[in-house]
C-alpha cells in the first residue's frame, strides 16, 4: 500500500486536532483512500507542552524549515497562521516539490495569487478547505458540488467570535463592551480582538470565497469593511420590534454592465429578517449562503472554528490530495474551482455605488421641526423611508430616533447624513446599518 507522508507546521489547538486524527484514524482513512497517510514530522516552537496524545511515532522538532526541506515528506500542513513566516515556509514547500494544506485565511486572503500559480506549474495542489469556515465544506460546494451554476450571490456569518457577541447582547440585553469581556474569559475572543471584531477575519474569508464564486481575483484589500464594536443593545432591540436580527455578514454579489463586470464585497453588521434561516443561526456557528441560476438558495452550517471541526477539514483536504498521489492530482478541481489561466481581474464595485436597504440611528435635541429638516434632507436625495420610529429621551436630554430607508445607493446615503449631521439639532454620532432581505 504506497504511503503518503505528512510533515506538520504547528502543534496547536488546530495542529494537534490533525495529529490527533492522521494517529487515531490511520486505519478507517486507509480504508477509505486505500493507502496511509502517515505523520511523519511535527515542528513546534514547544515541544515540551502537554498534548494528551501519543506523538512517540512522529518525529518532533523546532525546525520547520528542516521539515519544509525533508526528503522523507510529500505533504506539509501549514498552521502558524498570519503572513509570515508561513508564506516563506509555504513557498519553500512548493519549491521543494511538496503539497500544501492550510487552514490560514490570511495567508491565502493575501498571498494566494502568489502562491496559486507557483503550485500549478509545478503540478501541485493547496488545500485550504478549513481557512474559511471551519468545519463546513462551502468552498468544496463551491468548488465542485455547485461548478455548473454561475453564482448569484454570496451570503456568510463567517466569525464565530462576532455571532457569539450579538448572540449574548441579544438574548440578555447586555452591552458589547460586557459580552467582549465575558467572550474573552471563555476563550472565543482574543487578548486583542480587532481581527474578530472589526471584521478583518470575515473579510479574508469573503475575498476567498467571492473569487472561488466568480472566478476573480482576490481582492482582500478592496472589501469595504465595518465591525460590530459601534452596536449597542437598544440597536439590536430596536432592531427585533422592527422585524430584524443584526448579523455581522460578508456579501458578495455579481454585476454586469453591458460588457463590464463587477464583484461586489462589503463586511458589515446587517439587519437579516427574523424568519431567515440567517437569523437562526447563533452562539459561535456559521453559516453561508449560497444562490445558484439552477440550484436557487443553499445554506451550510455548522461549527466554524475549534479544535474538532477545523483540524477534519485540514485532513479532508490531505486526503483529497492522497487519492491521486503521487502523479493523479490533475482529477482535483483547481483550488479557486476555476482554471488558473481562466480566473480574471475584476474591478470591486465602488461602495457608492452599492444598493441596500438602511437603518439609521439619529440622536437628536428635542426641539420642534428636527424631523421635518430631517426627512426633507432624506427627499432631496430621493430617500424613501419604510419606517421612522421615536424612542424615549435620554438621560443627556437627545432623543433616539431610528429610520428604515427603502433602497437607495450608498453614495446618496451617504451624501445625505452628511447634510444631516450638519444640522445644529442633530449629534454626530450616526449609526448606519444595512438591511439584507434576500437571505433565505
Amino acid at each position: 500500500m504506497n504511503e503518503m507522508r505528512v510533515g506538520l507546521l504547528g502543534l496547536g489547538t488546530i495542529g494537534t486536532g490533525v495529529a490527533r486524527i492522521l494517529i487515531e484514524q490511520q486505519e478507517l482513512i486507509a480504508r477509505r483512500l486505500g493507502r496511509k497517510i502517515v505523520l511523519v514530522a511535527a515542528a513546534d516552537r514547544d515541544l515540551q507542552r502537554e498534548r494528551d496524545l501519543d506523538l512517540s511515532g512522529v518525529r518532533l522538532t523546532d525546525d520547520a524549515a528542516g521539515i519544509v526541506k525533508a526528503d522523507d515528506i510529500d505533504l506539509v500542513v501549514e498552521l502558524i497562521g498570519g503572513y509570515e513566516p508561513a508564506r516563506s515556509f509555504v513557498v519553500g514547500a512548493l519549491e521543494n516539490g511538496k503539497h500544501v494544506v492550510t487552514a490560514n485565511k490570511a495567508l491565502i486572503a493575501k498571498h494566494g495569487e502568489e502562491l496559486f500559480p507557483m503550485a500549478a506549474d509545478k503540478g501541485l495542489q493547496i488545500g485550504f478547505e478549513a481557512a474559511v469556515g471551519g468545519g463546513i465544506p462551502c468552498m468544496k460546494a463551491l468548488r465542485e458540488g455547485l461548478a455548473a451554476n454561475a453564482i448569484e450571490s454570496v451570503y456568510g456569518i463567517l466569525n464565530g467570535t462576532c455571532n457569539f457577541i450579538l448572540t449574548k447582547m441579544e438574548n440578555e440585553g447586555s452591552d458589547y463592551a460586557d459580552v467582549l469581556r465575558e467572550a474573552q474569559q471563555l476563550g472565543y475572543a482574543e487578548a486583542d480582538p480587532t481581527f474578530d471584531v472589526e471584521g478583518v477575519d470575515t473579510a479574508h474569508k469573503l475575498s476567498i470565497l467571492a473569487a472561488m464564486a466568480f472566478g476573480s481575483k482576490i481582492r482582500f484589500d478592496e472589501v469595504h469593511t465595518e465591525g460590530i464594536s459601534r452596536i449597542g443593545a437598544a440597536d439590536i432591540e430596536s432592531a427585533r420590534e422592527m422585524g430584524y436580527r443584526i448579523k455581522l455578514l460578508g456579501i458578495a454579489k455579481p454585476h454586469f454592465d453591458g460588457d463590464d463586470e463587477y464583484v461586489e464585497m462589503r463586511v458589515h453588521p446587517t439587519l437579516v429578517p427574523l424568519d431567515s434561516q440567517m437569523a437562526q443561526v447563533s452562539d459561535s456557528y456559521n453559516a453561508v449562503q449560497i444562490s445558484g441560476d439552477f440550484v436557487e438558495h443553499t445554506m451550510y452550517f455548522g461549527r466554524g472554528a475549534g479544535e474538532r471541526p477545523t483540524a477534519s477539514a485540514v485532513v479532508a483536504d490531505i486526503m483529497d490530495i492522497a487519492s491521486g498521489f503521487p502523479d493523479g492530482i490533475a482529477h482535483l478541481a483547481p483550488p479557486m474551482g476555476f482554471v488558473e489561466s481562466s480566473r480574471r481581474e475584476v474591478p470591486t464595485l465602488p461602495m457608492a455605488d452599492v444598493v441596500c436597504e438602511y437603518y439609521i440611528r439619529l440622536m437628536v435635541r428635542d426641539k420642534p421641526g428636527v424631523i421635518a429638516a430631517v426627512t426633507s434632507i432624506l427627499a432631496d436625495h430621493r430617500i424613501s423611508l419604510e419606517a421612522l420610529i421615536q424612542k424615549e429621551r435620554h438621560a443627556s436630554q437627545s432623543v433616539p430616533i431610528i429610520m428604515l430607508t427603502h433602497e437607495t445607493t450608498e453614495g446618496n446615503l451617504q451624501a445625505a447624513i452628511s447634510r444631516i449631521t450638519g444640522l445644529e439639532t442633530v449629534d454626530k454620532d450616526v449609526l448606519i446599518l444595512r438591511k439584507e432581505s434576500a437571505v433565505a
